[in-house]
């Protein structure tokens, strides 16, 4: 796939993003999330991947919000208009397992990607944080309603009234992230994650992410009701026999996401 603001690329049954715009701390402007919106798109149907991750060229940033000055100009109408929002909900529901590997600072709308990701993991030198309220507004794609979701509602109050920016080490403290790496170990831990899904049944790994999503936002009963039919799905498939049958065998699954 040829793209101008991202690289997009498989290898061993993993997709990687990487937005590539340094120059610019990899901003995330319409033409970038247009690019990852089209890259998900072909890998939808794509067998040979089974997870995505999503990192940000260089060192110093996984990727940064709007751009201050196009914000300044922006009017009530046009925040009404699709931006990160469409995008980040088109993440957080992609069939297949996302991983965000920040390496650098993710502030504003480039921390809340990471938080439409599945799974987050960081550098020890990365920054994250929504400072929103700096400029007088608020987070405006997805983290009001992501963070709480996450960290529980009182940690994200905390985080969005305050804009305080949190390292790695309090962010994986408090359970934002799953571990904080070495900036050399960031990529391999996070093939390694991806690398462990992509062993998993595909079709068992596309709804649990879909029970967990879904789930989340209803009540108790009706989420346990979506479970069960969930499982009841995946007790008919081919992957659930071979699955039973490897490890009865004690040798190590081939799962054909059928």
């Amino acid at each position: 796939m040829g793209f101008q603001n991202i690289v997009a690329q498989k290898e061993e049954g993993i997709g990687l993003i990487v937005i590539n715009r340094p120059e610019v701390r990899n901003a995330l402007d319409l033409f970038t999330l247009g690019e990852i919106e089209n890259a998900l798109a072909e890998w939808r149907y794509d067998e040979e991947v089974r997870a995505v991750i999503f990192t940000g060229a260089g060192e110093k940033s996984f990727a940064a919000g709007a751009d201050i000055a196009q914000l300044q100009k922006r009017t009530m109408t046009e925040a009404l208009m699709p931006n990160m929002t469409a995008t980040y909900l088109i993440i957080e529901e992609f069939e297949k397992p996302t991983i965000a590997a920040i390496n650098g600072f993710a502030l504003g709308g480039g921390f809340e990607l990471a938080l439409a990701c599945d799974i987050r993991i960081a550098s020890e030198q990365a920054k994250m944080g929504l400072p929103e309220l700096n400029l007088a507004i608020i987070p405006g794609a997805g983290g009001t309603q992501r963070l709480c979701r996450i960290i529980g509602k009182g940690r994200a109050m905390e985080l969005i009234l305050t804009g305080d920016v949190l390292t790695a080490e309090k962010a994986e403290r408090i359970g934002l992230i799953s571990k904080a790496v070495s900036p050399e170990e960031l990529l391999p831990q996070a093939r390694e994650y991806a690398k462990k899904i992509a062993a998993k049944g595909p079709l068992a790994v596309r709804l649990a992410k879909a029970v967990v999503n879904k789930g989340a936002d209803i009540d108790m009963g009706t989420a346990l009701f979506l479970e069960k039919l969930a499982q009841t799905i995946l007790m008919g498939t081919e992957d659930k026999l071979e699955g039973t049958q490897a490890f009865l065998d004690k040798r190590t699954p081939e799962f054909q996401g059928k």
